[in-house]
């Protein structure tokens, strides 16, 4: 079987402040309709008899995974939970163990799901010509051929080719500065090192034990111990925090002696900042990448994205960066993209939420947009799924005010069931056991007006909840 593993556990806090850490950048739809997960999935399903992918993700990010694979029409996938961040390794251990559950010769496709492939066919190609090698017992590493000399990436240096393809490989390079990458772009041997690999599941675990065998042994520790909760595989929390954090580069292929690289030409992007999301797009004829509403006068080179009705007009400017949220605004210069996670650190450190949360919060129920919030006052926006269905809940400090704007809404105020239709309204008392339920084939859209003494997401009791949440 050829097994796609996906990986989705980044949180991609260079392209703030639309990627946030609650929806971060492989969720969200940044260069093409679909978003950078659903578009690494549906590369995989053009390939030959593949199987249904196995998907590794953040706990916190399980129903946005599994929300995005159902819109996509994915049937069969494994979503593995990770309950702490543990790097690439131990991630790809988890999803080797998955697949050898499956088939004892699986072979796994090992896929970051924020890349962009620009040459869908080329990829297919480059994993067809991989799989003798990986079939000969080589770790496939899918080497990018430069186009440029970039210094935010690592090289891999070509050695003699192998007579199943591709080439052993003889070093891997840290990022180089400006007059390396030159270097090595002008050698020719040298290939930027995409994340992407193929390989047998057998054969990865066979190496991660010679070279790293603390980590095989914790890890197989904590997939042995895990559970089966709805559509999600839960990997045992305390087991996996004892797992070495370490990525799949340093803990094997950098070590292994069966490590072989295929170059290949498929319009690739790692998305690791605006600047490259800049340089992957498609620019007018002044050498901008404009998505929303945005004017121009004598601007050039730049990247301006405006959220919804936002209007974004730039006067005069050469090589910026403009993106527009609901709650912030970047601007920065092109080329100092990569900082901007520094400002993410400064959110951070004090204490502020915009650099986790998004005023539109995504649940498995629906959404909620935080549209207005004072002292002892909050409202909302919420839309609920047709068929979905809140918590049975309470609040400690707070009484929630409840108007439909459209749908039909099925209530329950302590021992009341009852539906409110467009334009009626109900208030739920402070200490009241509730829920709010749509029971339509239509979005239900309301407004929440809360007030009370503390309105923090956390002032919630649940009592039943279909998503198991606690």
């Amino acid at each position: 079987m050829l097994i796609p593993l996906i990986l989705s556990g980044g949180s991609g806090t260079r392209l703030w402040p639309v990627s946030r850490r609650n929806q971060p950048k492989q969720f969200l739809a940044l260069a093409g309709r679909e978003t950078l997960f659903q578009q690494t999935v549906a590369r995989t399903q053009h390939l030959p008899e593949v199987q249904a992918p196995i998907v590794v993700a953040s706990e916190d990010h399980r129903f946005l995974a599994a929300e995005q694979l159902l819109q996509s029409a994915v049937a069969g996938a494994a979503i593995l939970l990770e309950p702490c961040a543990r790097n690439t390794a131990p991630a790809i251990a988890l999803g080797a163990m998955h697949a050898l559950a499956r088939d004892p010769d699986a072979m796994l496709l090992v896929l970051p799901a924020d890349h962009l492939i620009g040459d869908g066919a080329q990829f297919v190609d480059a994993v067809n010509r991989a799989i003798p090698v990986a079939q000969a017992g080589w770790l496939v590493t899918f080497g990018i051929r430069p186009d440029r000399p970039e210094t935010g990436f690592g090289y891999i240096r070509r050695a003699e080719a192998l007579p199943e393809g591709g080439f052993r490989v003889e070093r891997f390079v840290e990022k180089p500065d400006a007059a390396t990458a030159e270097g090595y772009v002008a050698d020719g041997g040298y290939d930027w090192n995409s994340g992407m690999f193929l390989f047998k599941a057998a054969r990865y675990l066979e190496e991660l034990g010679k070279h790293a065998p603390l980590m095989l042994a914790a890890v197989r520790a904590a997939y042995a111990s895990a559970s089966t909760d709805l559509d999600f595989v839960r990997i045992d929390g305390e087991l996996f925090a004892a797992v070495p954090d370490n990525s799949i580069d340093y803990a094997v292929m950098e070590k292994t002696q069966r490590a072989a690289v295929l170059p290949v030409s498929c319009g690739w992007s790692d998305i690791g900042s605006w600047s490259a999301l800049w340089m992957a797009g498609e620019r007018d004829g002044d050498g901008n990448l404009r998505e929303g509403d945005t004017l121009t006068v004598d601007t050039h080179n730049s990247l301006l994205r405006s959220h919804e009705r936002h209007l974004i007009a730039t006067v005069g400017v050469d090589d910026l960066i403009v993106v527009t949220t609901p709650d912030a605004t970047l601007v920065a210069r092109r080329d100092a993209a990569q900082d901007v996670k520094k400002i993410v650190d400064q959110l951070k450190s004090s204490g502020r939420s915009e650099h986790s949360l998004h005023r539109v919060v995504q649940r498995p129920w629906g959404s909620y947009d935080s549209l207005e919030a004072g002292e002892r006052f909050q409202v909302k926006r919420i839309v609920v799924k047709p068929g979905a269905s809140l918590s049975l809940q309470k609040h400690h400090h707070r009484a929630e005010h409840w108007i439909v704007v459209s749908g039909t809404a099925e209530v329950t105020c302590d021992q009341k069931v009852f539906l409110l239709g467009e334009n009626q309204s109900t208030y739920i008392p402070l200490g009241s056991t509730h829920r709010l339920r749509n029971p339509g084939k239509v979005p239900l859209e309301l407004i929440e007006v809360q007030s009370g003494s503390y309105l923090g997401e956390d002032d919630i009791v649940r009592f039943d909840d279909v998503y198991g949440r606690a």
